[in-house]
């Protein structure tokens, strides 16, 4: 059984760890009925990863997505769940290899076997997403055992495993072209001092108020911009680099990051992570229209 326990190594994993916890997705995947093609496929990413000549989050810091799917034998699924796994420690497609449904669902914190077992018999759950599911339409809450605090548990452990807000139903994300001008506003401003400041509760031991925000309103949703202060931007030096654009409209809520991309096609643009390719259309565009009316 895959335990919380298991995954506490200091985060982000390194390559080595990652590298292990691919190779634990192909052991399960091996199996009669398995597809072979995807079994050598998470053997060959983890010899990937396992022979970096920097750390897998330096990669995922510097491109994000696209930045991972630039190695050998990295697609888009396996780069989703080499960013899970580096920066969280767990992955779904871990959790659901590694044993069976009571396995899986156990693996949460709050969830004991038994509960897993409950779970599964009344309410037919197998995997994480069929948790999350239940977790927010109501079906977790009504099983004897999870009162509103345990679910509320329930929902931030498994917002930190699929790395998604927490609080309610996600707002459909905006368009590219918002993001990234609210970013550049935020940046130019925050430079020159013009915003409120905050302090932080992390990794801020004298409470300073250093923390920009900017709040605005644009295509219907309101918007909230402000510096990554997470583990891995100070461990990377990202935390004047990194932009984390909250939106919401209509009680639904969302998050993005915008980011420098260091290498590659996109090297030096501000880009949204996991929408590279939209970032990409829309300066093709934006360069298109410059050099027609130059």
């Amino acid at each position: 059984m895959t335990t919380d326990r298991e995954f506490a190594d200091r985060l982000p994993l390194d390559n080595t760890a990652v590298a292990g916890r691919l190779r634990r997705i192909a052991d399960g995947l091996e199996r009669p009925d398995g597809n072979p093609h995807r079994v050598r496929a998470y053997r060959t990413a983890a010899d990937t990863v396992e022979r970096l000549d920097r750390p897998v989050a330096d990669v995922i810091g510097d491109g994000g997505r696209v930045g991972l799917e630039q190695l050998p034998g990295v697609g888009k699924r396996l780069s989703r769940v080499i960013e899970q796994l580096t920066l969280t420690g767990h992955s779904p497609t871990l959790e659901e290899q590694v044993g069976g449904p009571v396995a899986t669902l156990s693996s949460v914190s709050g969830i004991g076997p038994g509960l897993a077992a409950t779970l599964h018999d009344r309410l037919g759950l197998r995997s994480l997403e069929d948790l999350e599911r239940a977790a927010h339409d109501g079906r977790l809450a009504a099983v004897p055992g999870f009162g509103a605090k345990r679910v509320r548990g329930v929902r931030e452990a498994l917002a930190g495993r699929f790395r998604r807000p927490t609080g309610g139903p996600t707002a459909e994300p905006p368009p590219i072209a918002d993001v990234l001008a609210i970013d550049a506003a935020y940046r130019e401003r925050a430079a020159n001092g013009v915003l409120r400041q905050v302090a932080p509760r992390r990794f801020n031991p004298t409470a300073a108020a250093w923390l920009p925000v900017h709040k605005t309103r644009k295509g219907g949703r309101w918007f909230r911009a402000m510096f990554s202060n997470t583990p891995l931007a100070h461990r990377l030096g990202k935390v004047r680099d990194w932009v984390v654009v909250y939106f919401g409209r209509d009680g639904a809520t969302g998050q993005c990051t915008v980011v420098t991309v260091k290498d590659g096609p996109l090297a030096g643009r501000r880009v949204v992570r996991g929408r590279e390719v939209e970032c990409a259309r829309f300066y093709d565009a934006a360069d298109g229209l410059f050099a027609a009316a130059a």
